[in-house]
């Protein structure tokens, strides 16, 4: 039987590793915990990891130096979180051999979902699940990487929350989803119990499609009632 996938978690806050190292064994995944990079990387002489979450502010190492250093010397996926909000810092990150990035704070759900998508692209292994290809008003949605495309090569990750928002308005387009749906179908996804926490969601994900909230495209704001998908689908 093969064994779990392997994920290294570098944090120096005792807190965040508990909270990530639970939550990625509770999803299948064995896990290694450090708070220091010499740790970390005296390790990784004697293991294999399937993949690397690393905080980048660290009390021994240049964050984006190790993820450098580290990516160069190793073909393993790395997943960077980050207080560092500014889009510099990420785009350092990605470009510095990361395959991705979550800000500071974060949901555990978002971590595992965007974990498992660059196992997969590691592996080239998309087949394990539906590949599901939609394209609406210029862009192309890619539900199992999370990643939305535009025909101009234009794209935008999508959080995990978002991607099951888009999810659930495809899945019903010209109908109207109320936000009392749109919490019951995120579950234990969603942040809180209150409805505003849907809007800022669904306020996001418009932010992203570039879509005028006062004329809309794509999705429709019904005012005290919830949102309407109103733009043509195509799918593959």
């Amino acid at each position: 039987m093969k064994s779990a996938p392997l994920v290294t978690v570098l944090d120096d806050t005792p807190e965040i590793r508990s909270i990530l190292s639970d939550a990625l064994e509770k999803a299948g995944f064995r896990v290694r915990s450090f708070g220091r990079a010499a740790e970390f990387e005296q390790a990784c002489k004697s293991i294999s990891p399937d993949a690397c979450i690393i905080d980048l502010g660290l009390p021994d190492s240049d964050g984006l130096a190790l993820v450098h250093r580290f990516a160069s010397q190793s073909d393993v996926p790395i997943l960077i979180i980050s207080g560092r909000s500014r889009t510099q810092d990420k785009i350092v990150g990605l470009e510095l051999g990361a395959d991705d990035y979550i800000i500071k704070p974060f949901e555990v759900d978002e971590v595992i979902a965007r974990l498992r998508v660059i196992l997969r692209r590691a592996s080239g292994d998309t087949a394990r699940t539906e590949t599901r290809i939609v394209r609406f008003c210029g862009w192309t949605a890619d539900l199992n990487l999370l990643q939305l495309t535009k025909t101009t090569g234009e794209s935008q990750n999508l959080t995990f929350a978002e991607s099951e928002i888009l999810k659930m308005f495809l899945a019903s387009p010209n109908r109207l989803i109320k936000r009392e749906q749109i919490l019951d179908y995120l579950g234990s996804n969603a942040d809180d119990a209150f409805e505003r926490s849907i809007d800022v969601k669904v306020s996001r994900l418009r932010t992203k499609l570039g879509d005028d909230a006062q004329n809309p495209l794509i999705i429709k704001t019904v005012y005290g009632a919830g949102y309407i998908f109103i733009a043509e689908i195509h799918e593959d």
